[in-house]
């Protein structure tokens, strides 16, 4: 077996079996954890990492805008790339959202492209557009170096795999899913601020450590048709239901809402196939205006924000408490969590 293939890491191990534990009287809430954490421990996202929707008005006339951050290298680089190239192209503008589907996802892209009730020919796509594989899905597992830290130094983590997690001196975050398991991989983790999952693999049997993203709440992907089509770009979702996990490896993941998930989660559900809008519902399709890339922006129009190092302490704490609330309103602290219910803190900043 191949089990140092990847150096697992882990600045938050979750606190196992805490239900004989008393829980401080001043047990803080996540909430709290995040608001102490010092100025060193934000990241700032670049703005060539943005994406700035903007839909059309709401009912009211309300301005209506939705930030998306691009994932970061190694992941699901060639779909980026295409994303900044139709962004800057103007590709997206005049495009819609042509589906929500109930505790599920809401997609856009072109109306007019393999959408059932498509009335017209499909915007033509450039022709420089990358042709992405599907082994672009994951990454190689050496490709990513990770560690172990607990959020308690003295608290006993055992590895039930032995050397499966070898760990190195950096703290990069990892949350092992209820203890050591993650139903759809050998580990759940984060790194640079982002939800990851792994396995160690064994190359002997043909299975090479790969590391990869994972659908959590605000995801945004890649649509696409049948296998070997991986999609361009050009069709997008974001995850607006249960964390779809079956999807992992399945689709690209491309970023994920970091402002403005309101505008979408709250829109009107389509009736027709996968929550398609139907004929009948073209009134609720929401128009896109514009797609641009927040660097391309005058610089007083673009919004900054940062977010929590999930190298960091406090990181480490708040995971911890999200998976072991401790705060006056719990009576039972849980002793595990799924890595998509510990969002990465995101926050916006002034310039």
């Amino acid at each position: 077996m191949n089990r140092q293939s990847i150096a697992l890491a882990a600045a938050v191990a979750l606190a196992f079996p805490v239900s004989a534990q008393e829980p401080p009287e001043d047990a803080a809430s996540p909430n709290e954890i995040v608001a102490e954490a010092s100025p060193e421990e934000w990241v700032t996202i670049a703005a060539d990492d943005l994406l700035i929707m903007t839909l059309a008005p709401d009912a009211d006339g309300n301005e209506r805008k939705v930030t998306i951050q691009m994932m970061p290298a190694p992941f699901s680089q060639g779909w980026v790339e295409n994303i900044r190239m139709l962004a800057r192209a103007g590709w997206y503008d005049g495009i819609s959202i042509n589906r929500v589907q109930d505790n599920y996802v809401v997609q856009w892209g072109d109306p007019n492209y393999d959408n059932p009730e498509a009335d017209g020919a499909a915007k033509p796509l450039p022709d420089s557009l990358n042709a992405v594989p599907e082994a672009a899905y994951t990454v190689d597992g050496d490709a990513i170096a990770l560690s172990v830290k607990l959020a308690d130094s003295e608290r006993d983590l055992a590895l039930e795999r032995g050397d499966a997690l070898a760990g190195t001196d950096e703290t990069t975050g990892i949350i092992l899913a209820n203890g050591l398991v993650d139903s759809y991989s050998q580990a759940a983790l984060f790194d640079n601020g982002w939800p990851l999952a792994t396995n160690a693999g064994d190359a002997a049997e043909g299975e090479p450590a790969a590391v990869w993203p994972v659908h959590c709440y605000g995801m945004v992907g890649v649509g696409r048709g049948m296998s070997p089509d991986t999609g361009s770009g050009a069709e997008l979702y974001t995850v607006i239901g249960h964390a779809p996990r079956h999807l992992d490896r399945n689709i690209a993941l491309v970023g994920r809402i970091v402002e403005g998930m309101e505008h979408l989660s709250s829109l009107p559900r389509g009736t027709g196939d996968l929550g398609f809008y139907t004929a009948d519902e073209a009134d609720k399709r929401t128009p896109i205006l514009s797609i641009r890339v927040a660097s391309d922006l005058p610089e007083a129009e673009r919004p900054a924000y940062e977010y929590l190092s999930t190298e960091g302490e406090t990181f480490a704490r708040y995971a911890d408490a999200r998976a072991n609330r401790r705060d006056p309103f719990f009576i039972v602290p849980a002793g595990g969590a799924d890595i998509c219910n510990i969002p990465v803190p995101v926050r916006r900043v002034g310039r």
